[in-house]
């Protein structure tokens, strides 16, 4: 059976006291509003794609209090001597700026080729998404990240609020690449860069000064260095996991 279109006026039935007004952007960085125009996919709490709204309403925390959820991905990037990838968010960031995080959180959108109701489907489309988004925050050129290298692991879904009017809530797909890659960091997404052994970033948390996006902690604190450790040996032991974790 083909997969129904995403559509907005099927959202305005499921929410349709859904806050859609563009007051909560006044005074942020004109990219970052501009990309708040994004069509991110909305989906029921298993994951299954109900509708598709923009970047700013799914972020909203008056639509986020009200149930509305969509899907995201957060990419682990190590190179050759599996040190992970960190970015500093940009203070021009409209949620959590400033937050240290993994190498890459974005979402696929509503458009071809990101999208999927089914699992394997929608797996194809966060590695496009990935694979789009680390280019746009780093430079990474696609050539140095295919497709075939993304490992899936798991999905997590969690809410959190950034400030009192913007936050996340998202079924996150967590995907693995080791790779060497060259960056060309775009200064409107990341503030800085590291790469650092598991030791590093264990003591990095230990910094009071420093401060980390939710999502990254949540997946540290509970899988990430069991993970890591199993980079070169098994770590397909660990991917493809079908059940969403709840946090």
């Amino acid at each position: 059976m083909a997969a129904q279109p995403l559509t907005t006026e099927t959202l305005s039935r499921l929410f349709p006291d859904i806050d859609t007004t563009p007051d909560a952007l006044s005074g942020h960085d004109e990219e970052q509003i501009r990309l708040m125009d994004e069509m991110c996919i909305v989906t029921d709490e298993n994951d299954m794609p109900i509708g598709k709204a923009s970047k700013m309403i799914c972020h909203l925390m008056s639509n986020i209090n009200k149930g509305l959820l969509h899907r995201a991905f957060s990419v682990f990037l190590f190179n050759d001597k599996n040190e992970l990838l960190l970015q500093q968010r940009a203070p021009e960031k409209i949620t959590f700026p400033g937050m240290w995080t993994n190498t890459c959180c974005s979402h696929p959108l509503a458009v071809s080729g990101e999208t999927g109701s089914m699992l394997q489907a929608a797996i194809e489309g966060v590695k496009r998404a990935a694979q789009r988004k680390l280019h746009h925050e780093l430079g990474i050129d696609k050539a140095q990240v295919p497709i075939e290298k993304f490992h899936f692991l798991t999905r997590i879904h969690y809410k959190s609020a950034s400030d009192s009017e913007w936050g996340e809530h998202e079924v996150d797909y967590v995907l693995f690449i080791k790779a060497q890659v060259q960056l060309d960091v775009n200064d409107n997404e990341v503030k800085a860069t590291q790469y650092v052994n598991s030791d590093g970033l264990k003591k990095l948390f230990q910094d009071p000064n420093l401060s980390f996006t939710p999502w990254f902690t949540l997946i540290c604190k509970s899988m990430l260095f069991e993970w890591w450790d199993t980079l070169d040996s098994n770590l397909e032991d660990y991917t493809n996991e079908v059940q969403i974790r709840r946090m």
